[in-house]
């Protein structure tokens, strides 16, 4: 494993992290497969854990921490902020100070964590980063119960928090169909924000293996692509012929390209399958030839 540093945060993280949401943390997914997945991962050298509270409803965050009980010292875990399910199971948005407090604490005794590593703000418009939010952002950092602040949010949004003080990390959505994002990115990291590419996979459709509808969490994949991300996979299309190099997969090819942007300190993946987390920690260190990165620019 590869390790970046993470903008001017003073961390240092494995260029591959693991999403630990999804159907990694639904009680479907036997949890004893699910935690060796986790320990798999730190075996390998990732250092980098990420989660939200609404994720998997709600069962992800309280899995990770029991999959990280006496093996989270030198890691970097970060969870969200903002988005919350009502007792009905709908989700919601609450950035307010007091909810994001109490999101915090909560976050904490589920993960079995004195302290957030990074704690990122979920989904918030631009008119929720108001001065009495980011306040709250301030003292949970003197309170020690945070460390670092950052945001995954819809472009417009990234780019206001780009050049706002409180935030140290930004999460866009970065892979070879969501190039774009590449000024974006490097606009972070000359302000001195780390950057964290979230879905690099393009939500597992640059990972063809994972849809395995014969598999309960291949169906779940397949049906979730095909639900919420149905332009992608007809986009990537376009994109398959570029992706088949001889000697790496399809999700290899597709890391590479995030992780050859200088700017991306690491990538975060998801998958409940030890062959493929195997073969995506194997894409950190390599690098795309030459030819492969200017063929996959050029489309």
């Amino acid at each position: 494993m590869h390790y970046r540093p993470l903008g001017r945060t003073g961390l240092t993280v494995s260029e591959i992290g693991l999403g630990c949401a999804s159907y990694w943390g639904m009680r479907a997914f036997d949890e004893r497969r699910a935690v060796a997945l986790v320990h798999a991962a730190i075996d390998r050298g990732v250092t980098l854990f990420d989660t939200g509270p609404s994720y998997s409803a709600g069962n992800a965050e309280p899995r990770l921490g029991r999959a990280l009980a006496g093996r989270a010292a030198g890691l970097v875990v970060s969870t969200k902020v903002g988005t919350v399910r009502d007792a009905a199971g709908r989700l919601g948005k609450d950035f307010t100070p007091r909810g994001v407090v109490a999101s915090v604490e909560a976050s904490l005794r589920r993960l079995g964590l004195d302290s957030i590593a990074i704690l990122y703000l979920h989904g918030p418009r631009e008119a929720d980063l108001g001065d009495d939010l980011l306040a709250a952002l301030e003292a949970l950092r003197r309170r020690g119960l945070v460390r670092h602040v950052g945001i995954n949010a819809d472009d417009a949004v990234l780019w206001r928090a780009v050049a706002l003080a409180p935030f140290d990390v930004v999460m866009p959505l970065y892979n070879a169909l969501r190039r774009e994002m590449a000024p974006l990115i490097a606009a972070a990291a000359a302000a001195g924000k780390g950057v964290i590419a979230g879905a690099p996979l393009a939500h597992a459709v640059f990972s063809p293996a994972a849809f395995r509808p014969w598999r309960r969490a291949g169906l779940w994949y397949l049906l979730r692509a095909l639900g919420r991300h149905r332009a992608d996979l007809v986009r990537a299309r376009a994109l398959r012929a570029a992706l088949d190099v001889p000697g790496w997969t399809p999700a290899a090819v597709a890391l590479a390209y995030v992780l050859a942007n200088p700017a991306v300190a690491a990538a975060i993946v998801g998958t409940t399958d030890p062959r493929h987390l195997a073969d995506n920690l194997d894409a950190s260190g390599r690098r795309l030839p030459p030819e492969v990165l200017a063929r996959l620019n050029a489309l």
